[in-house]
């Protein structure tokens, strides 16, 4: 027994500790391997043969039956349910009622998002007469109306700032925040005009507008983009009908971008893609152009004169699946709702390649795109009143979200 080696006794703890050793070491090379493949640089396409094949092989990825068109559903609707009892919304009642202030100009057309939302607003629970209880404060001034007036853009932006300022000087509220939990809507395109020169309306405000447009101050985790929804639709809602989706893509209208004379150049005389530099007349048949949409897989979608357009939302109403063809574009919803799973998504240099990339994306993947389109329509119509979980209440959800960084 003395003869025995008085370490014995401790080789089975000596084995564990070198074993846990090595795990550790394994783990911290493994570690330091995926940190240095996470910063290689991304794949820089030779050609443009490449470039297709990287987009075709992200549209054709697996798995997209199974995931959700939401980012986070479990958060969104949780999150969602809590918006619906708190949150309280201001409504200045200053400003001539038959003016510019109270009233909106039209339910109808391609700006009729903005007449629907101050509408909306004053018949939704949302609504608070008590500044004191509001989360934000609504400032409703209509630059669509004032254009249906003829107001001219530097009028406009006096206009606003006056009423900004009137509004200053009579409440406290404004300077609580600088105006941080303040916001304005408008989806003219001239609203984007109306607001130069505001720079404390532009910087601190929340500007939920239909022209999300980078390059005229937009600040996308501030502002909103509000969808341009064409209301009324003229046709009923589009689903379930892939098999009368026989033309592989579609587009019609005025040359008004660079994108579009690219587009209507390159692409109007190809016989697989339905291509016209001219909107469809209405002297070959009632309805022909949104009838269109019924017949056809995929619709392009090129900004205007702004960013946005109305063929997005028209798009989606119809059951073609949105091809949003743009650099920057700050989506509608796009922190809620993952566009990725219901339309497909172009830089503007891949138009030149707009045919071989549609055709690249494989009939089940089309058939899931379709399926997810379906489930996001609710959220581009606009109701009087309001229901849950439309356009209204999604423009609602994102200012909630956005409440919760202001502090005062």
């Amino acid at each position: 027994m003395a003869g025995k080696p008085q370490h014995s006794a401790f080789a089975p703890a000596c084995s564990i500790r070198h074993s846990l050793l090595a795990v550790a070491v394994l783990a911290l090379i493994c570690f330091a391997l995926l940190s240095l493949r996470s910063l290689r640089s991304p794949p820089q396409f030779s050609s443009p043969k490449m470039a297709v094949a990287e987009v075709s092989r992200d549209l054709a990825s697996p798995g997209l039956s199974s995931s959700s068109i939401y980012h986070s559903p479990e958060v969104f609707f949780k999150s969602y349910a809590e918006m619906e009892g708190k949150l309280k919304v201001f409504i200045y009642p200053d400003g001539d009622p038959n003016t510019y202030f109270q009233t909106p100009r039209k339910l109808t057309g391609k700006y009729a998002s903005e007449g629907y939302f101050f509408q909306n607003i004053r018949e939704s629970r949302f609504r608070t007469e008590d500044p004191d209880q509001a989360d934000l404060f609504f400032v409703p001034i209509s630059c669509h109306k004032m254009r249906g007036k003829g107001t001219s853009y530097e009028n406009m932006t006096m206009i606003v700032q006056n009423y900004v300022e009137s509004l200053i000087g009579k409440y406290p509220y404004w300077n609580r925040t600088l105006g941080a939990d303040h916001f304005f809507v408008t989806c003219h395109d001239v609203g984007v005009r109306a607001f130069e020169g505001l720079q404390m309306v532009i910087k601190n405000s929340i500007r939920v507008v239909c022209s999300p447009s980078y390059d005229v101050g937009y600040i996308p985790h501030k502002d909103v983009a509000l969808p341009q929804v064409l209301q009324p639709f003229a046709l009923p809602s589009g689903g379930n009908d892939i098999e009368n989706r026989t033309i592989l893509g579609f587009w019609a209208g005025h040359r008004n971008s660079k994108i579009r004379v690219i587009l209507a150049r390159v692409w109007e005389n190809d016989t697989e893609l339905a291509i016209s530099n001219n909107r469809i007349s209405r002297a070959i048949g009632e309805l022909v152009y949104q009838k269109r949409f019924y017949r056809t897989k995929f619709c392009i979608c090129p900004g205007g004169s702004q960013v946005n357009s109305a063929r997005i939302a028209d798009s989606i109403h119809y059951g073609c699946i949105p091809v949003i063809l743009s650099n920057y574009y700050d989506l509608p919803f796009n922190d809620i709702l993952d566009w990725q799973k219901f339309s497909v998504i172009l830089k503007e240099s891949d138009i030149y390649q707009l045919k071989s990339i549609l055709k690249s994306i494989p009939h089940e993947k089309f058939i899931e795109l379709h399926k997810h389109l379906v489930e996001v329509q609710k959220h581009f119509e606009w109701h009087s009143p309001p229901v849950p979980y439309d356009a209204f209440h999604m423009v609602m959800y994102e200012l909630w979200l956005r409440h919760y960084v202001i502090k005062y």
